[in-house]
């Protein structure tokens, strides 16, 4: 076997913790692996000599390239997450498995990949090493251009965006929450039942012009005919901190489509927000649920 082959076999072992960085920090598979195998050629033009630990190597050239990469597209303007077929990148790229990349957001989370997005590239990157992959901040400082009390300033300002700042208190958030989560599993399963127990018997939906557009009716009123709307959908719902209260976001694959914004009092639902506006959920500040 020749050194290269030696070395691709040593990238190859940890091919698959370099995708979980990269997909983490830019939400999109076929991305990902771009970055996966930018940091390969660049493996394999540099050699491993003198590298005591390949795994932290490679783990910072992934920083390095996302970072200019989310950096490119912050520039551009892009969407974050991109339909169809990536281009076809040289040497041992292994093309994007939509499968694969559903698992791979699930696991990780939908509501942390929309709030992730949110972050600025360096936050974006200071976070994911740190308190995803427990990089030290001397070692992440490199990959963003800041000294290490510069970098934990970067890790913490997006780890409050994150986790919300200014939300209800503890208790609150935890009653609406069973509440939300409630009226989604119900949602999804087509348990009217379920549905009509959380629902005020005058709960009214509210969805904005974009979601009316996309198919919605106009305002309903009525727990009855509400349940029969949501029954059976929401399946690709999951609870989040909407403007610092417990909503629900509706994101396949990471991207944002839907926010879902709930009014409850007396322990049932009076009021849902449906947003499909691009430019209002621009302006949404969302967090995720522990």
């Amino acid at each position: 076997m020749s050194d290269q082959e030696i070395l691709l076999q040593r990238f190859e072992a940890q091919r698959a913790q370099l995708r979980g960085v990269a997909y983490r920090m830019l939400g999109s598979l076929s991305e990902a692996e771009d970055a996966v195998q930018e940091a390969w050629l660049r493996l394999s033009r540099a050699g491993a000599d003198g590298v005591d630990n390949l795994g932290g190597w490679l783990t910072t050239v992934v920083g390095r390239v996302c970072l200019d990469m989310l950096r490119s597209r912050k520039s551009r303007r892009e969407d974050p997450i991109e339909d169809g077929e990536p281009e076809p990148a040289a040497g041992h790229r292994v093309p994007p498995d939509p499968e694969q990349e559903a698992l791979l957001a699930d696991s990780i989370g939908l509501a942390m990949l929309v709030v992730l997005q949110t972050l600025a590239p360096a936050e974006r990157v200071a976070f994911v090493l740190h308190d995803m992959f427990d990089l030290t901040f001397d070692e992440i400082g490199p990959i963003v251009g800041r000294s290490a009390v510069a970098t934990r300033q970067l890790a913490s300002r997006a780890r409050r965006r994150v986790r919300g700042t200014g939300a209800a208190p503890e208790a609150d958030r935890n009653r609406q929450r069973g509440i939300v989560e409630a009226f989604l599993a119900a949602a999804r399963g087509g348990d009217l039942g379920g549905l009509l127990a959380v629902l005020d018997p005058d709960v009214v939906l509210r969805p904005d012009a974009a979601a009316i557009r996309a198919g919605a009716s106009g305002d309903v009123r009525g727990a009855v005919p509400i349940a029969q709307f949501f029954s059976g959908k929401a399946q690709e719902a999951r609870a989040a901190l909407v403007d610092g209260a417990v909503g629900a976001v509706v994101a396949p694959g990471g991207r944002l489509l839907l926010v879902l914004g709930f009014t409850i009092r007396g322990g049932r639902i009076v009021e849902i927000r449906v947003t499909a506006d691009p430019e209002s959920l621009g302006r949404i500040d969302l967090a995720v649920l522990d």
